[in-house]
């Protein structure tokens, strides 16, 4: 990749998420081969279960919009997705920090499988698609591409094999085009393909509209921001009723718009006085 003038053959470190990843999708696979040269269907011992099938996942199998992508079916299947995920995920990861990357990458899988339960329900015609499974990490590796591209449109990447270069967004531009090709080619994968669009999507509404902080930190944010403002409501509340059982009793007390106490000699002063120390 250039960076600047300086270009550089070298390959992009481990980062600790995405190596986590490959271990697992790299472990897992290894126990499919082993499960295969015992005789074990996949079919019937887990592909059902943990493979994405539409029917089964809206009818209480939730984990498989998360553990379709730790599955594979072949050995080019999982080279592919983790050689990608491991070249431009590792980027996103140095610059986004671990948490922010796990976090855009479980919402690329998640939204992927979503996109593909949505379209599957919307082709009546073809009941069969409820019930074939998707498995692959797929989506949330287009997810990192089209996150990528976005990103770092203008960076040069080697085309290898192929030895010329081409700039980041014209490479993203030119897999979205064939994705979107082989969605409607049937002997190209037909609805699973729906998952790769459904991570391109998710990609980029991430990059988007989810703010630098990380989505996490957004409802974490929007949760005690309002858990604090129903604090400070109770508290008012409660100020006021102390206020009519005082005047009951032929007593006046004083507290400001927040509920915060404000002594007698400290109310007669224009300014308000100070405060109680109650926290705001």
């Amino acid at each position: 990749m250039y960076r600047g003038r300086t270009f550089s053959l070298s390959f992009p470190p481990f980062t600790p998420w995405v190596k986590r990843i490959i271990i697992a999708c790299a472990g897992i696979y290894f126990l499919q081969v082993v499960a295969a040269a015992l005789g074990i269907d996949p079919q019937k011992n887990y592909l059902e279960l943990l493979g994405l099938v539409p029917y089964r996942a809206i009818h209480g199998c939730i984990w498989q919009l998360v553990t379709y992508s730790l599955l594979h079916g072949s050995v080019g299947h999982v080279l592919i997705n983790m050689l990608m995920l491991w070249m431009f995920g590792a980027q996103e990861e140095l610059d986004w920090g671990p948490r922010k990357f796990i976090e855009f990458y479980t919402f690329c899988i998640v939204g992927a499988a979503l996109t593909t339960i949505a379209v599957a329900y919307a082709l009546p015609h073809n009941l069969l698609s409820l019930y074939i499974h998707t498995i692959g990490a797929s989506g949330g590796v287009y997810g990192v591409l089209m996150a990528f591209g976005m990103l770092y449109g203008d960076r040069e990447i080697i085309m290898f094999p192929l030895p010329f270069m081409m700039k980041a967004k014209y490479m993203v531009a030119i897999m979205i085009f064939l994705v979107i090709i082989a969605t409607f080619q049937p002997s190209q994968g037909g609805i699973a393909n729906i998952a790769h669009l459904g991570g391109l999507l998710f990609g980029f509404l991430y990059v988007k509209f989810v703010p630098q902080r990380s989505l996490a930190f957004r409802v974490g944010e929007g949760y005690f921001g309002f858990r604090n403002a129903y604090y400070r409501w109770k508290r008012r509340r409660a100020a006021r009723k102390f206020e009519v059982y005082m005047r009951q009793h032929n007593r006046t007390v004083s507290f400001d718009e927040h509920g915060n106490y404000v002594p007698p000699d400290d109310a007669k002063k224009k300014n308000g006085g100070s405060k109680s120390g109650w926290v705001n």
